[in-house]
């Protein structure tokens, strides 16, 4: 099994390989395959009979398929899981895996416009077949729009000055790439500029791609498509993911209970944590890779 050139190191590799207690005729899913270093950690634990199904919307992904017969490529959002699975006949699986970092492949490929370090067109997209892309999100979204998801998804210090420092000046100036977009932002940037930047673009990235609402659905789908007794395990990157982790797992939905004083509004629960506190790197893992130092893995089982 060959292993891709320099892609991306996964994150918490054996600590979630470890937690989904890989059965060698077991079936599995990666939602995100990326460089395919968990698919792969997966595969070396299964045996003849086991099965991988693994999703990546990335094209740059796809270069990394496994040539496996146990492995099924679906080169679609994770969103669409229980379609997917039915639509290829897939049992209730053993374990779902979800890696929800961005990869350092797109990090560090200038033109998908992903990082502050280059100079690139305002892109954003995972799926290259999607239109929306960060510019249209920067020069169409109104004020409001712009205040919510500055505050949301990037809990930006200043969200609503900035939302309304860039309607105000859009207009005059062309913001097609990010060394433009920074040079409007210098400014009315608030503490350190790096950081304040990477909160920007973080929120800019979640919007393009609808990062939180993809999340919500994927989720919703697991208990579903879990035979009992099969585990989820989910790395998150930043807090808003890892508070949607943490509520479906310990509720099994996303669904806010309704209090009713006539009626009882139980839910049986559909999943049972396993990770009280969510896992994270070692210090030797952080210092390898830094990018890792926010990562946080979830763990539920299927009852």
């Amino acid at each position: 099994m060959s292993t891709p050139a320099f892609y991306h190191t996964s994150v918490l590799l054996k600590e979630s390989i470890d937690a989904l207690q890989i059965k060698p005729d077991g079936i599995y899913v990666d939602c995100t395959f990326g460089g395919g270093g968990h698919s792969r950690a997966i595969l070396s634990q299964l045996g003849p009979n086991g099965r991988l199904v693994c999703f990546d919307q990335d094209e740059d992904a796809w270069q990394n398929r496994i040539e496996d017969s146990r492995v099924l490529f679906i080169r679609e959002n994770f969103r669409y899981l229980q379609r997917f699975l039915k639509l290829h006949k897939v049992p209730p699986v053993d374990g779902i895996l979800a890696d929800l970092g961005v990869s350092s492949h797109q990090f560090d490929t200038a033109e998908r416009g992903f990082s502050i370090r280059f100079d690139a067109a305002l892109d954003m997209r995972m799926d290259l077949r999607s239109d929306l892309t960060a510019q249209t999100v920067i020069t169409t979204y109104s004020e409001q729009q712009l205040h919510r998801l500055f505050e949301q998804y990037g809990e930006v210090t200043n969200s609503r000055t900035l939302a309304r420092h860039i309607v105000q000046h859009r207009h005059n100036t062309t913001l097609r790439t990010v060394d433009e977009l920074k040079r409007l932002l210098e400014p009315i940037m608030k503490g350190n500029p790096h950081r304040y930047l990477a909160q920007v673009f973080q929120a800019l990235r979640i919007a393009v791609n609808d990062e939180m609402g993809v999340l919500k659905e994927m989720l919703e789908q697991t208990p579903a498509c879990l035979a009992p007794g099969g585990r989820l395990a989910i790395i998150t990157f930043h807090s808003l993911e890892d508070r949607l982790v943490k509520q479906f797992m310990k509720q099994g939905t996303l669904e806010p209970e309704e209090e009713h004083p006539l009626l009882s509004t139980h839910r049986e629960p559909v999943l049972k944590v396993l990770t009280k506190k969510p896992i994270e790197p070692s210090a030797a893992e952080t210092k390898e890779n830094p990018r890792a130092r926010s990562a946080r893995l979830r763990v539920a089982e299927k009852l």
